[in-house]
């Protein structure tokens, strides 16, 4: 059982970074504390999501703004569906990408504007940004070369289009280091993990000092992320 209100946890950096492995140890962790913990992705984390990650991802080509529309519709069912209702409920959401890889990928990446992307977000998800986002920041051919599996739609882009996007995260993590965590993803993974964890565990006492929801809050969501208004 959890004990005050949920947490809402992101990882986000290029492919081949290790927030699969990273997000996994985060869940491990803190299950072993008895915490109750929803370890999650995007796209992907719902049915719904499942069949939205083949089609951006795996289907046919699409362009840039319905690449954009497609997350955005898993971002708001996943949000609707699984983690606003987990962190109301105390649990903590540990989720493997999230709002910040659209600003990145699309926004950036794709040159859509990362403002207009990120608001189409936080309208998608009423505002719901996460207490805590790691970034595992690593060069994008480092990355690429750890992958085993054939790339996806995005993998397959050009170097440009990977240094746009590692430059963006770098960007929107260097303007708010209070929800951010930025980390060399060369570093061994338990060397990481044990950083992560330290992080999390300052996040869950000072959680656990404001009572169940916070001193003021409405709903629990809030207390464990940020709310604010597209």
């Amino acid at each position: 059982m959890t004990s005050g209100a949920g947490l809402f946890v992101s990882f986000e950096g290029g492919d081949g970074a290790g927030k699969s492995t990273q997000s996994r140890l985060l869940a491990q962790w803190l299950r072993a504390q008895g915490r109750e913990v929803v370890l999650t992705r995007e796209p992907g984390g719902t049915t719904l999501g499942q069949t939205l990650r083949d089609a951006v991802l795996h289907g046919e080509h699409v362009d840039a703004r319905t690449e954009a529309l497609l997350y955005a519709t898993d971002r708001a069912h996943h949000v609707a569906s699984l983690v606003r209702p987990a962190l109301e409920r105390g649990a903590v959401v540990v989720t493997d990408r999230y709002l910040d890889s659209s600003v990145a990928y699309q926004g950036t990446g794709r040159e859509l504007g990362a403002d207009e992307v990120e608001n189409l977000s936080l309208w998608a998800t009423r505002g719901l940004l996460p207490a805590l986002t790691v970034l595992l920041d690593l060069d994008p051919d480092v990355g690429r070369a750890r992958l085993t599996s054939a790339p996806d739609r995005l993998e397959s882009e050009g170097d440009d289009f990977h240094r746009r996007t590692r430059l963006a995260f770098l960007d929107r993590a260097s303007a708010d280091p209070d929800r951010w965590l930025v980390l060399d993803a060369t570093r061994a993974p338990e060397d990481l993990a044990e950083a992560i964890r330290g992080r999390v565990a300052t996040l869950l006492a000072a959680g656990a000092a404001a009572g169940p929801a916070g001193d003021d809050a409405a709903e629990p969501a809030v207390a464990g992320g940020v709310e604010v208004t597209p």
